[in-house]
């Protein structure tokens, strides 16, 4: 745990001495892309933000729309024509266009073949939204599948288990991950705006919000239970959920299925994008830092017991990243232990390790669609088969889709 997260202070020397090599052109040329195809699943809804299966060997994919709706992909690749689920009357009303709200996650209680449950995370209003105080807030909610028809859920099952106030319309993280302890990990981004200009030391670094956190709960409670290790549960003024924090939009995070170890992507201010590979208790710098450098580093801070990244790059490569997964499929070999990634504006990426370091390759995508998707989220299949979910602006408006990928011919 120590070797992984490796302190600041002695990293940077050699992150910047790597960077200046690379400024002089002096590295070895980057690695080769490595190649796949993409196979459309489906693009008849929009908006496709979260993948999420049960692993009741059905073969079903489930897809959030963030406009509200759960869809089912079948194992065949029909898409049923009716939704699972739908919230969109229980949240804000989000625009399709743009809007970081919605219905934003989605996992499968580990024992859902026996109990169906499952739980969802949603943007809800507030009875009076104040700007700058409170927009609105995010929900966590149990539904169990209806026991009459396995593709529909039951809405009268309906238990919210949490409600967390939301300052800003942005940064609502949204993730939900099953560990392999059986608890519900839960992304959170810090409260939105920029700057995370919240409190003293914003949001990320305040143990006493949930905001700007990864949190660790057990859902088999009332509403529900916390871990008796969770790393904050006997520190004082510290939210108890709370694993791991100093983020400040954790867009997707997973468990690798082989290591266990919790890959996030946590979108960057205006410079730098990161990966992070999230350990217990661990402070990931937001605010005081973006990526491997200074962002707001208050007098006095102590930089040392910062968590850096295992990767960052630039916004003259991409604009907002989108956290994937440690591909573990069979499909294709090539892939096979590199965590895959993106960023919004649709560029695709590999990181692989090699030897303590991770190195970054270009993912090259045939079949591409010609009007070149953003790219939403990521989602594993049973199998550790990945796919890519999009959103494209047509002139018929915006047009959300979902693809496997497969191997290049």
């Amino acid at each position: 745990m120590k070797l992984q997260g490796l302190l600041w202070g002695a990293l940077f020397p050699l992150m910047f001495a790597d960077a200046a090599v690379a400024a002089d052109g002096n590295t070895t040329q980057d690695p080769p892309a490595r190649k796949v195809r993409l196979a459309l699943i489906t693009d008849k809804f929009i908006s496709p933000v979260n993948m999420a299966v049960p692993r009741d060997g059905t073969g079903r994919l489930f897809f959030c729309q963030k406009e509200g709706k759960v869809w089912i992909v079948k194992k065949d690749g029909s898409l049923l024509p009716k939704p699972f689920l739908d919230v969109s009357s229980d949240m804000v009303k989000v625009n399709p266009a743009y809007d970081e709200r919605g219905l934003l996650g989605m996992a499968f209680h580990p024992d859902f073949k026996k109990n169906r449950k499952f739980y969802v995370y949603y943007s809800a209003p507030v009875e009076k939204p104040v700007k700058k105080v409170l927009d609105h807030k995010s929900r966590l909610v149990e539904f169990t599948a209806s026991a009459a028809d396995p593709n529909v859920a039951d809405p009268a099952s309906k238990r919210v288990l949490m409600e967390i106030n939301q300052p800003e319309s942005n940064h609502n993280g949204g993730q939900l991950e099953f560990g392999a302890d059986g608890y519900l990990y839960i992304g959170l981004g810090d409260g939105g705006g920029g700057g995370d200009k919240h409190g003293t030391a914003g949001n990320g670094q305040d143990l006493g919000t949930l905001l700007g956190k990864i949190l660790r709960i057990d859902v088999n409670g009332n509403p529900y239970k916390i871990p008796a290790d969770n790393p904050f549960v006997k520190t004082a003024g510290a939210k108890p959920e709370i694993w791991a924090y100093g983020l400040r939009n954790p867009w997707r995070f997973s468990f690798d299925r082989n290591t266990r170890k919790l890959f996030a992507g946590d979108v960057g201010q205006a410079l730098y994008e990161e990966v992070d590979i999230i350990t217990k208790g661990g402070n990931y710098g937001w605010r005081i830092m973006e990526g491997y450098h200074d962002f707001n580093v208050p007098a006095g801070a102590d930089k040392s017991k910062l968590i850096a990244p295992i990767h960052e790059y630039d916004h003259d490569l991409g604009i907002s990243i989108t956290g994937g997964y440690v591909y573990r499929g069979k499909a294709i070999p090539s892939l096979k232990g590199g965590y895959v990634f993106g960023d919004y504006n649709g560029k695709t990426f590999v990181l692989a390790p090699k030897g303590s370091k991770w190195e970054r390759a270009d993912l090259e995508l045939t079949d591409r669609p010609k009007d070149n998707p953003f790219i939403l989220s990521w989602g594993e299949d049973e199998e550790g088969e990945i796919y890519m979910l999009t959103s494209s602006s047509t002139k018929d408006g915006f047009k959300g889709a979902v693809y496997k990928l497969i191997p290049a011919r």
